[in-house]
């Protein structure tokens, strides 16, 4: 391990178990005759759903059957959450990604309502997550203290004050420059005779998922590591079982299940070999799969979960913990749905803000002749194509920087745009494909940047290559590329108006601020020249909607396989 790894870690350890995050909600310790039960109710990547998403999602059951449910809203899993809940010995956590890439009626007031409807839904702990960044650190901070602080272009607290969030932000390995955590690393809730400690972080490649300026001075160590090294403390502290929510996790092939794991893979499975066996619970999330089971890692047996996304699931966690021997005698785990059920506390909220979000979201901005859909592997689509098309449209004159190329990262592109029967679309459709209000950006690349700036696209990650965002170009421009090839000879050709990019000529391009400033890893981007501002993201599509464009085929970019 290098001296500066090392250092971050001392510093993730020491500044984290500092902060100790302790909810006000104590309860006092009783005997008890055989093992208690604990309740931890886990949920991850909510993204502001306040309303229910429209389409129903596929969840499969404990039997084995898959059924097609309306599933989801903040009234909705408020109900279920206070129907679950046992009593005392009963918490709710979260595995991050609350908001951020939030729908018209969240995103609109900067995420105040959702904070406030899982404060009303009983949320006790939430690890960061990285879309928790979206808006920068300093935004970040405003939501979880409160305050209508004016840190980002829209304007806070439009409806009602913000007073802050009820539960309590844990960020273990997100470091300050200063060598203090962002938020608390840690936290300790006394249940009956159990003391649990919690530990909370998001995943370390959060800062190439984010703007960089929003992160800038922060930096994220490694997860497994910085867990190890508050399990002494913890235990030091009391805790009789220590539990991680962490926002990184793993892939399954039924997608949402509500029991198991089978053919489990990704960034969480390396993750789990390497933590201390005390930590035996680990409540995950970020790759929006649905999953609940133990695996044997790192020489434990530890109960992994997550419950999805959008508010879709609630997974329902129960320890058996013996308190004379102080062991965990069993754990379980169960992700159920969230269905009609609703709080009329968080309803009334929740209509609340759409009464006000109403008038922007309704607003005709422009027609289609038909449906741009997303691609569901994050690949090229045609609704990213019009998005890119849109972008060259506003940024082409000379006035607007000159643009000859514009990029949009395929992450960027969050829903479908489809229609209404006469063909208009409104303003809250086309914030929901592009909820995060990003600035447009002009630069100078050379063709041999070019070539350099798709071949970052390509990742190895456990001996595969992966896209992780793929660079969706606008009209006129086309790539091919070949992920079998060596890193740094994937890219086989590119070509502006049926030309080969000359590598010695320059080129104008637009791309969004979060990709300028080297956002999704896209780091060539950061060394472009004579950068102009190019307005924003949503204006330029709104502007080419008005001019009834044709909808792009989504067959720009081109695999070789």
């Amino acid at each position: 391990m290098n001296g500066r790894i090392s250092r971050l870690l001392l510093l993730a350890s020491s500044a984290g178990l500092g902060a100790c995050a302790t909810i006000e909600r104590p309860v006092a310790p009783a005997a008890a005759a055989g093992p208690v039960e604990i309740q931890i109710l886990g949920l991850n990547d909510f993204h502001g759903n306040l309303e229910a998403p429209r389409d129903p999602v596929p969840l499969k059951s404990p039997d084995g059957t898959t059924t097609r449910y309306r599933a989801g809203g903040a009234a909705q899993l408020s109900a279920t959450l206070k129907r679950l809940r046992t009593g005392q010995t009963s918490v709710t956590v979260a595995a991050g990604d609350l908001i951020g890439a939030t729908p018209l009626v969240s995103a609109y007031f900067l995420d105040e309502p959702t904070i406030k409807a899982l404060g009303l839904a009983g949320l006790d702990y939430a690890a960061v997550g990285n879309h928790e960044f979206d808006k920068g650190a300093a935004e970040l901070k405003r939501i979880q203290d409160g305050g209508c602080s004016k840190l980002t272009t829209r304007a806070p607290c439009a409806v009602e004050p913000h007073a802050g969030a009820s539960f309590r932000y844990l960020a273990a390995n997100v470091i300050t420059e200063g060598g203090n955590t962002l938020f608390p690393g840690t936290a300790i809730r006394q249940m009956g005779p159990v003391k649990v400690g919690f530990i909370g972080m998001p995943l370390q490649e959060t800062a190439t998922l984010v703007t960089p300026a929003g992160v800038a001075g922060l930096t994220f160590a490694d997860e497994a590591a910085t867990a190890n090294a508050l399990v002494p403390r913890l235990k030091a502290e009391g805790a009789d079982l220590i539990v991680l929510l962490i926002h990184q996790g793993g892939y399954v092939p039924p997608v949402y299940d509500a029991l198991g794991c089978d053919g489990l893979s990704g960034d969480i499975v390396p993750i789990l070999g390497k933590l201390d066996p005390a930590i035996r619970v680990v409540v995950s999330g970020h790759t929006h799969h649905a999953y609940a089971c133990e695996v044997d890692a790192g020489g434990a047996p530890r109960l992994l979960t997550s419950a999805g996304k959008n508010g879709y699931l609630v997974t329902d966690i129960r320890l058996a913990f013996d308190p004379a021997t102080r062991r965990l005698v069993s754990a379980k785990a169960q992700n159920l749905p969230v269905l009609a059920e609703r709080d009329p506390e968080v309803q009334a909220l929740v209509d609340r803000y759409v009464a006000a979000a109403r008038p922007a979201a309704e607003r005709v901005v422009g027609k289609l002749p038909g449906p741009a859909l997303k691609d569901a592997d994050d690949g090229d689509s045609p609704a990213g194509e019009l998005i890119a098309d849109a972008q060259l449209a506003a940024n082409r004159s000379a006035e607007r920087g000159g643009a000859q190329i514009a990029f949009i990262n395929s992450g960027g592109v969050r829903t479908d745009l489809v229609p209404k029967a006469d063909g208009s679309v409104t303003f809250g459709q086309i914030f929901a494909t592009q909820p995060f209000g990003n600035s447009l950006v002009v630069k100078t690349l050379t063709g041999a940047q070019l070539k350099a700036l798709i071949e970052q696209g390509f990742r190895d990650v456990n001996g595969k290559v992966q896209v992780s965002s793929l660079l969706i170009p606008s009209e006129g421009f086309t790539y091919r590329f070949d992920r079998r090839r060596p890193a740094g000879s994937r890219v086989l050709s590119m070509a502006l108006n049926g030309r080969p990019i000359d590598p010695a000529a320059s080129y104008r391009v637009s791309v969004n601020n979060f990709l300028a400033s080297g956002g999704d890893g896209y780091t060539v981007l950061a060394e472009g020249k004579d950068a102009r501002d190019g307005g924003l993201d949503l204006d330029a599509l709104e502007s080419w909607l008005r001019t009834n464009p044709r909808v792009p085929a989504g067959k720009r970019v081109t695999e070789v396989k």
